[in-house]
């Protein structure tokens, strides 16, 4: 039995565009450092390699830094054997030292052994999108783990996988990257896949926890996620239906919020509030800043109104209720939707609807 590491997308040289300009470059640098941690990790715990399922680059041209980051990780791992297989990001100048623990890809099937163990895949492009299902050669007797980057699915897009295609083909492991989030389920009575998502979230799009799969190969295959980030993106939503005022909603939004400091938190307000702050989101945000690496906070909430009392008002705003309310055509959830955007235009609020 032999032990893998199976991680992808880790983005080396990531812009990090939605990030603060003060936090992209400190991200950066644990981006790198992560990938640094895993090979620590995966020597001391006595793996035979690191499966990287696409996109260790965030470009085909990466930038000299982190080439050499990634390099001399690898050599400093000379026990390690690395699978790299590059994805849609890095499909370009990657591939620019031969080590001999350094075990690349092309746009035909390579297969390398460990005993009983196989390691195969294929870079994919447009010449062999299509015919590498039927070029693809395994041993049933063997345990044959797969690696792939794209996108599982029955089309035929440049990122698309048909995973019916691979279905009794002899595969125990299919080992996935270009989805960020962790995912497995069953390929067939035989195998399974898993997606082990990006080890870093990088943005407050990329939520909750992340990290690798750890293998233990023998005649059949175990799987385990591991949670590994250096921060995790948290994603939390809060009703303050209840508070009377922006402190108060902010107050709840920090009792939702987990209590690591090195975290990040994204945060949605929702429900109907009470009080008019047309600051909100920002008021929360200044307010829970202090408590994590970074926040971000996006106000979803309604404005509580009494209806019947602001169509009363002889003002542009109660005028625009009437009309709303006398109107034919609507549910009345699509009516309160449509007065409570209008009320926020008018008050000069902008809302994504």
């Amino acid at each position: 039995m032999i032990k893998l590491l199976h991680c992808a997308d880790i983005h080396l040289g990531s812009p990090l565009a939605g990030l603060p300009a003060d936090m992209r470059e400190e991200r950066r640098r644990e981006l790198r450092a992560t990938f640094g941690r895993m090979a620590d990790y995966a020597s001391e715990g006595g793996f035979a390699g690191i499966l990287i399922c696409g996109d260790a680059f965030d470009s085909d041209r990466p930038l000299k830094k982190d080439k050499e980051y990634f390099y001399n990780i690898v050599k400093l791992h000379p026990s390690l054997d690395f699978f790299y297989l590059r994805g849609n990001h890095d499909v370009g100048q990657s591939y620019t030292e031969s080590l001999p623990n350094l075990k690349t890809f092309g746009t035909e099937w390579s297969y390398y052994t460990y005993g009983d163990v196989v390691v195969a895949g294929i870079e994919l492009c447009e010449s062999n999108r299509l015919s590498m299902y039927s070029t693809l050669r395994l041993n049933p007797a063997k345990t044959n783990i797969v690696m792939l980057h794209g996108q599982l699915s029955r089309g035929h897009g440049d990122e698309d996988i048909d995973i019916s295609k691979l279905r009794c083909r002899n595969i125990d492991y299919l080992a996935l990257g270009h989805i960020h989030s962790f995912k497995s389920g069953r390929l067939d009575e035989r195998g399974v896949y898993a997606y082990s998502g990006c080890p870093e979230g990088r943005g407050y799009d990329e939520c909750g926890a992340k990290g690798f799969v750890a293998l233990q190969a023998g005649r059949t295959v175990y799987s385990a996620f591991v949670p590994f980030a250096a921060r995790t993106v948290h994603d939390v939503c809060v009703d303050i239906s209840a508070c009377a005022d922006w402190l108060s909603a902010a107050r709840a939004a920090k009792a939702a919020c987990p209590p690591s400091s090195k975290d990040m938190v994204r945060v949605t307000l929702k429900g109907e509030a009470c009080f008019d702050c047309p600051s909100l989101a920002a008021d929360v945000q200044k307010e829970l800043e202090p408590h994590y690496r970074g926040v971000s906070v996006k106000d979803e909430t309604r404005r509580r109104i009494d209806l019947s009392a602001l169509a009363a008002d002889p003002t542009l705003r109660g005028r625009f209720v009437r009309e709303v309310m006398d109107a034919e055509g609507y549910t009345e959830p699509e009516r309160r939707m449509i007065i409570d955007a209008g009320l926020r235009a008018l008050e000069g609020r902008e809302e994504e609807l």
